[in-house]
């Protein structure tokens, strides 16, 4: 953690531990837009405030059903027998 001007600041190695995700993750996260894009310091390190930090976390603690993005397909089989039975 760095201290600017006052401001709590967290690097992508402190969120990495915090939160338990390897530094690849975070970036894919980051250019999805899943997460919080942070902010440049010095032209070079990515750090989050503490917002952003707890946002990325309730991002990787969610819980959704297994199923929820995608409709079931039906196999051939499945397919076959309901329209025999039409």
């Amino acid at each position: 953690m760095i201290q600017i001007e006052g401001v709590e600041y967290f690097t992508a190695a402190d969120i990495q531990r915090s939160i338990g995700v390897v530094r690849q993750t975070l970036w894919r996260w980051r250019r999805a837009r899943k997460i919080p894009q942070g902010r440049r310091y010095r032209d070079k390190s990515i750090v989050f405030t503490r917002d952003e930090l707890e946002a990325i976390r309730e991002f990787s603690n969610r819980l959704e059903p297994a199923d929820s993005a995608l409709p079931r397909r039906r196999s051939s089989a499945q397919a076959t027998a309901t329209e025999g039975d039409a």
